[in-house]
């Protein structure tokens, strides 16, 4: 953009342009570069400490429970292909269970006679890891921690009831109740105790003896 002054020269018209400069602020401001404040070296070594630190106290844990839980769904596992074999073969299949040597094993009673199953399987006993152990089981007999264990699947479906309760080795609880009658089977990360058998208080006990006189 150039801006004229006019002027007379002789006869003739002159002009004469000068040049017009634009001023911008950016032109005339320096620019202002900013600082990047990296992390010191101080700062890199309480971080790296810290996760160290906390994952030093989660992984452990982490992989406990998963080994836990594995056993628990082996376990299960076990439960149900027994279940349907004695259901497929109509026969008395019976589960053996040393829970101080940690091992477990099926056989197919027929007659007199203990058979190992056929399947691969089974053709071996099955043992649990060297840091999970059967801390107690809960049977109709009443509780057992120790010796072996008898659990039978009845062609019917039927299974014997039992509770048995897995521990690791941070003494993490793994619980797994199996259902007589349906064979449902429940876990839990907590004890599961039987019920309580009713207590009759001593006020009540007359009158329901009034009410069995009264049906006789």
């Amino acid at each position: 953009m150039r801006q004229g002054v006019q002027g007379v020269r002789g006869n003739g018209l002159w002009t004469w342009e000068t040049p017009c400069v634009s001023l911008h602020p950016s032109r005339l401001m320096p620019h202002t570069t900013r600082s990047s404040h990296g992390f010191t070296i101080l700062e890199i070594i309480i971080v790296l400490f810290l996760l160290v630190g906390l994952l030093g106290i989660v992984l452990p844990r982490i992989s406990l429970d998963e080994n836990l839980s594995s056993v628990g769904r082996r376990m299960v596992g076990t439960v149900r292909s027994l279940q349907s074999l004695s259901m497929l073969t109509q026969k008395t299949v019976r589960l053996y269970v040393d829970m101080d040597r940690g091992i477990y094993w099926p056989v197919i009673l027929e007659g007199n006679q203990e058979k190992i199953p056929t399947d691969a399987t089974w053709a071996t006993p099955l043992n649990l890891p060297s840091t999970i152990r059967f801390s107690d089981m809960l049977l109709v007999q009443g509780k057992k921690d120790t010796g072996r264990v008898d659990l039978s699947f009845y062609p019917t479906g039927r299974v014997d009831p039992v509770t048995m309760h897995l521990v690791d080795a941070r003494n993490n609880i793994l619980a797994i109740a199996i259902e007589p009658v349906t064979g449902a089977i429940r876990m839990s990360d907590e004890r599961i105790e039987p019920p309580r058998p009713l207590i009759i208080p001593e006020r009540v006990r007359p009158l329901l003896k009034t009410v069995e006189a009264d049906k006789k």
